[in-house]
């Protein structure tokens, strides 16, 4: 549509997920007008996010040093392991501020279809963190969904035989939610993961 420089910005933009072809446009028109500190600031962001970031050699979340501030924190219980496929998983957990534990990212979940495996992801670290005898309870969190838990289905095979609690985060409806408006599964799951309220 547009010549040179800005369409090689639309389309460098249009290729990230989640921005399609009318925002990448309003993306790369607002950085044409801005200051250019932003686009200076933007800039030296993204080349410093390729060269400096890393993964923590522990848990593999995204970190500015060798571990991250999670897995460095003697704080933190590690006797438990919260199992993520990526590393955004993990701010969404820390925001209930209901774990305490540490984290395990897998890089993402099987998928069969993607040519995705077992051995395309972080599973053989985590077996070796559980070699050490301190870990009393892996915590599955993975996604709700087919390859998600696909996932936890094959961890839950892998990791019983180890005499570790295993447990898979609990789904269903979701607060503030209607019952006409749920799904079969997403019904069906509240009900198989229902919790005693009273003792009968």
């Amino acid at each position: 549509m547009f010549e040179g420089p800005i369409q090689e910005v639309i389309d460098a933009l249009g290729e990230l997920p989640g921005i399609g072809p009318r925002s990448a446009q309003r993306i790369a028109f607002y950085l044409l007008a801005a200051d250019d500190d932003v686009t200076t600031r933007l800039a030296n962001a993204l080349s410093n996010l390729k060269e400096n970031a890393r993964f923590c050699s522990t848990c593999f979340m995204i970190s500015a040093g060798e571990q991250c501030r999670i897995c460095s924190d003697a704080t933190r219980d590690h006797s438990k392991i919260c199992v993520v496929e990526t590393s955004s998983d993990v701010p969404a957990i820390e925001r209930t501020r209901e774990f305490r534990g540490v984290y395990h990212v897998l890089g993402g979940a099987l998928s069969p279809m993607q040519g995705i495996g077992p051995d395309n992801l972080r599973i053989r670290e985590l077996l070796q963190r559980l070699g050490d005898e301190s870990v009393t309870e892996v915590i599955i969190a993975t996604s709700p969904n087919v390859d998600g838990d696909a996932t936890a289905t094959y961890l839950v095979r892998l990791l019983s035989p180890l005499g570790i609690t295993v447990s898979r985060l609990a789904s269903g409806l979701p607060v503030g939610g209607d019952l006409e408006y749920a799904d079969e599964i997403t019904l069906g799951r509240a009900f198989a993961g229902r919790r005693v309220l009273v003792e009968g």
